[in-house]
């Protein structure tokens, strides 16, 4: 997601503690080309049902779930009937899930990097394939981006930022797995906000409102080590094409990374080779058919870029370096004039 607007610097609110993750179900995003909104008839009884008197039994569920197109009907069926909610409720949940409702959006939170993100709705939902930006985050926070001395002890904690942060998912999986970092999140949206505070608040984290770094703590310039950035990259004409629970139901900005897609990487490389330390890295997550055009975006601003490719998770990260020399100056006064006009997840 991305960012604009001022930054705000005080509280959201927090919200309540998370039930322990659902095993054995990789929520990151649930592939369901379900229906449009308000295109499902209200729920009938089925067999041995009458009416909607008796709650919804798990055959029924699935039958209504596979109808709407759900491939995982039967794992969602069970996250549906586990949640704590009244017979009446789980029909409602079940119709929304039927007319194209994400799953995540329904429950409230999304399963990522081993763990329950909270969301909500009009929020960018994490997918799997984002567990490789936290994974390259973490591979550099634990090897030498860190310059640890002989002595084993750092004069200041590595500071991270999750850049166009959503749900704060990213944030969220770093901090659980490398708490000794100083974590600060920024998006554009102000219901992602809320939703990153109440996933990282509780971890100590710091969350900030505005457009790209200019909500980020002046204080910050020049001071970090790892930035991750899953900004928007789908090309605007192709949101049309997208399945309907992500182009109905999550925010536009959540999406919509210009005409080619890469307006915010070029933002972001522009800007980020200031905010980084010398030696401090720059991760995007990329498509693995635009990696090509956001590696040259990073190099030509002076970002030392190598691309990391995981078949596991279908994901795609271009790692940028900044030099502890270079001419920043030079290299952004080129980027711009290359680039093309640009105002400025992925599905």
């Amino acid at each position: 997601m991305r960012t604009e607007g001022g930054r705000g610097d005080g509280k959201i609110h927090a919200g309540r503690a998370l039930p322990p993750p659902f095993k054995g179900l990789g929520l990151g995003r649930v592939p369901v080309p379900a229906g449009s909104p308000g295109g499902t008839a209200p729920l009938t009884p089925g067999p041995g049902e009458a009416g909607n008197q008796l709650p919804l039994g798990f055959g029924r569920i699935v039958s209504l779930l596979k109808s709407a197109g759900c491939v995982f009907a039967e794992d969602e069926a069970t996250l549906l009937l586990a949640a704590d909610s009244s017979p009446a409720q789980l029909s409602l949940n079940v119709q929304r899930r039927i007319e194209g409702v994400p799953l995540e959006h329904i429950l409230g939170w999304a399963e990522f990097a081993g763990g329950r993100i909270a969301v909500e709705p009009g929020v960018f939902v994490p997918r799997r394939r984002t567990e490789l930006l936290v994974n390259q985050a973490l591979d550099l926070l634990s090897g030498g981006v860190l310059e640890v001395p002989p002595d084993g002890v750092l004069a200041a904690p590595p500071v991270v930022v999750d850049l166009c942060c959503g749900s704060g998912a990213v944030g969220t999986a770093i901090l659980r797995r490398a708490p000794y970092v100083e974590l600060h999140a920024a998006d554009i949206e102000p219901a992602a906000v809320r939703c990153a505070w109440r996933n990282l608040e509780p971890l100590g984290g710091h969350v900030h409102w505005g457009d790209l770094f200019s909500a980020l703590p002046p204080a910050l310039l020049g001071r970090v080590a790892v930035l991750a950035v899953n900004a928007p990259y789908v090309p605007t004409q192709a949101i049309r094409t997208m399945p309907p629970e992500a182009r109905l139901y999550e925010p536009a900005v959540s999406l919509d990374g210009g005409p080619d897609g890469l307006d915010f990487h070029r933002r972001v490389a522009a800007g980020g080779i200031h905010w980084l330390a010398p030696h401090g890295h720059l991760l995007i997550e990329t498509s693995d058919r635009q990696s090509g055009r956001t590696s040259d975006i990073m190099a030509a601003a002076g970002f030392a870029v190598r691309t990391v490719r995981s078949d596991e998770v279908d994901g795609t990260v271009v790692v940028g370096r900044r030099p502890a020399i270079t001419d920043i100056q030079g290299a952004t006064k080129a980027l711009h004039g290359k680039r093309p006009n640009s105002n400025g997840p992925a599905p």
